[in-house]
């Protein structure tokens, strides 16, 4: 059956339709037509509302889908559900399952689990063994398995050792290791960011030095292993040249990043990333949509559902995030959803568990609470550069190519009142929000939102 999308205004800066309000004509998955007033056949499917917008399809590089293991919290076809709700056609799972998405035995259940689905599914496998930091994974194994990218999820990798070998044996393949920065013994038994608030209230602290810190150290491996001028580490392919203080330099497009910093939380971070990328280290980032509506003030009610790691920082480090954005040192906004049941979240604020869903108010927490951000700046952080970062083939409106798409009504007012997820652990519930995702086509179907 074809799609035909009416009056939707273009955001993609690859396009040469970007900025113009145009019909679509979707057909067997592919875009095959694209102008003003287009014509279709009788048992097409029309797709119109007031304030249509359409852009490439979004991507999440951080969701815990929670299955195999955890499957009371969240499984493949909810996870889906959910990520196609928020405008998400394509969304990176962490390992940090049970079992551990360690081997190609796993790997292979979250592939099939996912054919179907609304939406594709990419697998983020282990960099350890049951991700507990010790002994190394079949990294090689597994990336021609079809595993996206490495990571040991929510644990840090706390071995500095371990770290640089890991950007040692994936740079072969071009493979990508996306690490959280925390340094665990600073944040031992820690509950809120650190500072005036966290005295006030009377909760432990896990201060932005444990982030920095690693961010720091990691940047210092990656320059080590890229090959500083007078360490004899080698020559990266896409080099184009080398600083005189021994840094590559890398071309926007030619040299995918080594190393991503999920979910960053602090100022500090965003300065010491920014100085990275002008020395071209190949680096990238993402930030939590939620880290930059909350801050540590908003824990004032001992809210179980705000109780996040990285935890909300400081009014200041929230400004430097949104500075991190607007210019470009900080690539992808993210999700990081994290499914926790209630007996998780309905227990003093001390022994509650970490994590907040939100695959579904991405966008709306975006638009909602921007600081200055062009539209075409929000998507591109949804969409171009986290493809990029994951070395997805790119997705661009013009006739002839893959109809991924997300349909979205910027300035739609709505309320958050129901979730497709299977647990319901947000602070977004009840809210009224600017910003509505109406849905996504995928391999020729629209999948609604609405």
């Amino acid at each position: 059956m074809q799609l035909l999308i009416r009056s939707a205004r273009v955001i993609d800066t690859d396009s040469p339709f970007d900025g113009q309000t145009v019909d679509l004509l979707i057909d067997n998955g592919l875009i095959r037509q694209i102008g003003e007033n287009l014509t279709a056949e009788a048992n097409t499917q029309v797709i119109e509302a007031d304030d249509l917008h359409v852009s490439p399809g979004w991507v999440d590089l951080r969701v815990s889908a929670q299955d195999p293991g955890f499957e009371h919290k969240e499984d493949i076809t909810s996870v889906c559900r959910a990520a196609a709700a928020g405008g998400f056609t394509d969304i990176a799972v962490l390992p940090n399952t049970y079992p551990v998405i360690d081997s190609k035995g796993t790997l292979g259940y979250v592939q099939r689990m996912a054919e179907g689905q609304p939406l594709r599914v990419h697998v983020v496998a282990a960099v350890t063994k049951k991700a507990d930091g010790e002994d190394f994974t079949e990294m090689l194994d597994l990336h021609h398995a079809g595993a996206v990218a490495f990571s040991d999820g929510h644990h840090p990798i706390q071995n500095p050792d371990l770290l640089l070998k890991t950007l040692q044996y994936l740079q072969p393949v071009n493979g990508l290791l996306m690490n959280r920065a925390e340094e665990t013994l600073l944040t031992r038994f820690g509950q809120m960011h650190e500072g005036i608030q966290s005295t006030l209230l009377g909760l432990k602290g896990m201060p932005a030095l444990a982030e920095e810190l690693m961010i720091e150290r990691d940047l210092r491996l990656l320059e080590y292993v890229v090959g500083a001028e007078g360490r004899g580490q080698g020559v990266k392919s896409g080099v184009k040249g080398v600083k005189p203080s021994g840094y590559y330099v890398f071309s926007e497009s030619a040299e995918p990043p080594a190393l991503h910093f999920s979910t960053i939380s602090t100022a500090r971070s965003v300065e010491l990333i920014r100085q990275a990328k002008a020395n071209g280290l190949p680096v990238s980032c993402d930030v939590a949509a939620h880290q930059l509506v909350f801050d540590d003030t908003s824990l004032a009610e001992f809210d179980t559902n705000l109780k996040v790691n990285p935890p909300f920082r400081s009014p200041e480090d929230v400004a430097g995030l949104w500075a991190g954005l607007a210019d470009g040192t900080i690539d992808a906004i993210v999700s990081d959803h994290t499914p926790q049941d209630a007996e998780s979240k309905n227990v003093e604020f001390d022994v509650a568990d970490f994590g907040i869903i939100g695959l579904e108010t991405v966008f709306a927490a975006i638009m909602s609470h921007n600081k200055g951000l062009s539209l075409g700046q929000i998507i591109d952080k949804l969409s171009t550069r986290p493809r990029q970062i994951l070395r997805l083939p790119p997705v661009t409106i013009a006739e002839g190519q893959l109809a991924n798409l997300t349909l979205f009504q910027p300035g739609r007012t709505w309320t958050y009142e129901r979730t497709a997820s299977k647990s319901k652990n947000t602070p977004f519930l009840g809210q009224t929000f600017t910003g509505r995702v109406l849905g996504t086509t995928y391999r020729g179907q629209f999948n609604s939102a609405v």
